[in-house]
């Protein structure tokens, strides 16, 4: 086990692990890590059936908790709790400006476009159009200068130490529905859009800079005792580890 491979649990149905930011969870290029493949090449090495099935994905930016299938049964079984909503997903994010209110929720209707990989928010009669819900919980905030530009300085090259950035805010994040780039697409609809956010956060700095997203708590029943089982993780990429030093 390595840090790519960041086991928190395993047993002959299942896996479950904490994916670090900026690797795929499958990706077609040859050679190049993804998560299926780095679980393959461990489970082979302990001579094991090294089958993998996905259960669920995160985008590529993003870390933390992912459940694994090691059986056709067992993924088959994933699959109607997350049809059946009996999987349970929270999420840890830190994005741009404060909230009047430490809690509340967002319901917008999605468009995902495949060519680009994006998804929108649209009117709800659009053709295509999905509901998504989410709720979220204020946890900290920063809005001091000198703050602020701590945390800039510590996460971005020294020619950006001097660029202005909004106030921030360290999020729970509680989804309803499972949609494609939801929590990006729908918080930056908001006015709050993800730190280092390529795709929807104008504001992101030039440059690698991982999202300012993890999943943190996932829980599910087993797929073949039906035991209910709950998995937590802390955050491991530098966006967290500075802010929450401040």
């Amino acid at each position: 086990m390595d840090i790519l491979t960041d086991i928190i649990y395993e047993d002959k149905d299942l896996l479950i692990c904490h994916k670090m930011p900026g690797i795929p969870v499958q990706s077609a290029n040859v050679g190049r890590q993804d998560m299926v493949s780095l679980l393959q090449n461990y489970l082979a090495k302990k001579g094991e059936n090294n089958d993998i099935f996905l259960v669920h994905r995160l985008d590529q930016p993003v870390e933390g908790i992912m459940a694994f299938a090691r059986t056709k049964k067992a993924a088959a079984a994933f699959s109607q709790q997350l049809q059946k909503k009996h999987m349970d997903k929270q999420y840890l994010a830190l994005v741009e400006g404060t909230f009047p209110e430490a809690t509340g929720k967002l319901e917008d209707y999605l468009l995902r476009d495949g060519k680009s990989n994006t998804s929108r928010t649209v009117p709800p009669h659009h053709k295509g159009a999905k509901f998504a819900k989410l709720y979220y919980r204020a946890e900290k905030s920063i809005t001091e200068t000198n703050e602020l530009a701590a945390f800039w300085k510590r996460v971005t090259p020294a020619e950006k130490e001097n660029i202005q950035h909004p106030p921030l805010t360290y999020l729970s994040i509680h989804l309803e529905t499972g949609r494609h780039h939801q929590i990006r697409v729908q918080m930056a609809h908001a006015g709050h859009p993800l730190v280092g956010d390529k795709k929807y956060n104008p504001n992101s700095p030039s440059g690698y800079l991982p999202i300012g997203l993890c999943s943190a708590h996932l829980s599910f029943n087993h797929p073949t005792t039906g035991k209910r089982m709950e998995f937590t993780t802390e955050p491991k990429g530098i966006l967290f580890f500075q802010f929450k030093n401040l």
